[in-house]
């Protein structure tokens, strides 16, 4: 029993791209990086999925993969910090658009602006950015397919199952 158990454990030790010290490096790139403890794992998982994903496609291992880890998540630093930036853009401009429309409409528009945005905060991540993107920075879908880097079919199915959702809140709360 324990000879099996060690012969898994070195298959997957063979199957993990990234040693143990290439990984804390690849943690610690991320951190000083200003990627929050909370994120790293999931950043030291995406350095070993383009680990991967370079094998899968036929590719030479990189000649030294811990500096191409550190290099790969730095990428993913800046990336997390862009990411977080435009979330705060639009967050920015939400709050604008919402000021707008109390100053202009009255009571009845404020009611309706605050149960969608509630409705809005109840949403999963990822239909709530193809929401804002889409109906509040007014992008097209095509363009949030690009920037989120997934399907456009994918922004379509969010945003069809986000709309739904937010439109059983609002008749739940009697608001429409």
């Amino acid at each position: 029993m324990g000879t099996r158990r060690a012969q898994r454990r070195r298959e997957t030790e063979r199957a993990d791209p990234l040693d143990p010290a290439q990984e804390d490096r690849v943690r610690a790139v991320l951190a000083l990086g200003g990627v929050p403890h909370a994120d790293l794992p999931d950043g030291v998982q995406q350095v070993r999925l383009k680990l991967l994903e370079r094998a899968a496609d036929g590719r030479e291992a990189p000649r030294d993969v811990s500096a191409w880890a550190a290099v790969v998540a730095s990428n993913l630093a800046m990336d997390w910090h862009r990411a977080r930036r435009r979330q705060e853009r639009l967050g920015e401009r939400l709050a604008v658009l919402w000021r707008e429309t109390t100053d202009e409409d009255g009571a009845e528009s404020r009611a309706l602006s605050m149960a969608v945005a509630q409705g809005l905060g109840e949403l999963p991540d990822a239909q709530r950015q193809v929401v804002v993107l889409r109906f509040y920075a007014d992008l097209p879908v095509r363009a949030i397919a690009a920037e989120l880097g997934i399907p456009e079919g994918t922004v379509k199915s969010r945003l069809h199952t986000a709309v739904r959702l937010l439109r059983a809140r609002l008749h739940e709360g009697e608001v429409v």
